[in-house]
């Protein structure tokens, strides 16, 4: 919802009534991911995806319909076949989407969601897609203290608070099963929670040529990214145009000065290419939870930099979460080329990818992630 969140808004103060249409469960090779949102809005204009294409039109006319005073609906598409009035996706996947009407009648409490998703603040929207008519549709807006709207009863808005703001700490995104009341072992009730988390952070040490193209990648694909270098005079928001912010900092000292504030989702790429810089930086860097933590160089860089690094105390298993040298094998030479490649990377093991081409494979195209996305 967060990429259609400007449209939405802007036709929820205005007094209109928008249709939304809301992915809120996938599988398979489902082309978009839980959380992705189309609305049609007042005048019929549509905004945003939820399939890529695949079922736009059926989603226009379902959420067209619960625009216009149709009840909220739980549909699913599935794969698409030879009967020409079928409504399928044609990647060969299945997707849940939930429609409902939203305006500052049915959802007063949106503005407060608004604000808080545009300052980047953590919250999660929790809504009834499967229970009684009554509750069918409801919403509870949910922040690490405190809450507001309603899903029926004050035991079913305990549970989910209770749920939801577990999902929100890691920044998942999933549908919750209750009983009729929030019993946590009944089925009835079943709550969709989308949880907007700040982005995930990408630390970049270096501020070399190849940082700034690995700053404008990891700003592309989501990432609030941070480019972090002990010299003042290479490190400077002038050269990093793309990055978020820029540092002059030490590297393990700025990164130690973080901690707190990454979560599973952090990306780290250390590029400094010195040992005086790396080895300090990358041991602290393996003790911390993070997805991804990678290093360039040579192999021979490598070999020498893995011992060095043992003998700092860093563990056999905390070695073997490195990747270095950086990147996958594309052939990349220029600043680049290299940036795609470290992304490409990030991107593979995320996703549990191979890397390989996907024309010489068999099977799903889309994998579950190793770290499940924040939603929105």
């Amino acid at each position: 919802m967060r990429d259609v969140l400007p449209d939405l808004r802007r036709w929820w103060e205005s007094g209109g009534q928008v249709g939304v249409g809301t992915v809120v469960g996938t599988y398979r090779s489902a082309p978009r991911p839980p959380g992705a949102s189309m609305l049609v809005g007042p005048d019929g204009t549509a905004v945003g995806s939820v399939s890529g294409g695949c079922v736009e039109g059926a989603v226009y006319e379902q959420a067209t319909a619960v625009r216009d005073g149709a009840r909220p609906a739980l549909v699913r598409y599935g794969v698409s076949d030879d009967d020409a009035f079928a409504v399928g996706l044609t990647c060969g996947g299945i997707i849940d989407i939930f429609t409902q009407e939203f305006s500052r009648a049915s959802f007063p409490e949106f503005g407060e969601l608004a604000d808080t998703v545009e300052a980047d603040a953590p919250v999660a929207l929790a809504t009834v897609i499967e229970g009684t008519p009554e509750q069918l549709g409801r919403h509870l807006v949910i922040w690490p203290d405190r809450r507001v709207g309603d899903l029926g009863s004050s035991r079913v808005d305990d549970a989910v608070t209770d749920d939801a703001r577990g999902l929100l700490a890691s920044g998942r995104t999933s549908i919750l099963t209750y009983g009729p009341d929030g019993e946590r072992l009944g089925t009835g009730l079943r709550v969709f929670v989308a949880s907007f988390a700040p982005a995930p952070r990408m630390l970049v040490f270096g501020a070399i040529d190849f940082a700034a193209a690995v700053a404008k990648v990891g700003v592309f694909l989501g990432y609030r990214v941070t480019v972090c270098d002990a010299r003042p005079v290479f490190a400077t928001p002038k050269r990093f145009p793309d990055a978020d912010e820029v540092v002059v900092d030490w590297p393990h000292r700025y990164l130690q000065s973080q901690a707190d504030a990454l979560d599973e989702r952090t990306v780290i790429c250390v590029l400094t290419h010195d040992p005086k810089f790396d080895i300090p930086v990358l041991a602290a860097a393996l003790a911390l939870p993070v997805a991804y933590v990678g290093a360039m160089g040579s192999r021979r860089t490598h070999a020498e930099r893995a011992e060095k690094l043992l003998a700092a105390g860093v563990t056999p298993e905390q070695l073997q979460r490195l990747f270095s040298p950086i990147g996958l094998d594309l052939g990349a030479r220029t600043p680049e080329e290299t940036a795609v490649s470290i992304a490409a990377e990030i991107i593979a093991h995320r996703w549990a990818g191979g890397g390989r081409r996907l024309s010489s494979l068999d099977g799903a195209i889309h994998r579950e992630p190793l770290v499940q996305a924040a939603g929105g």
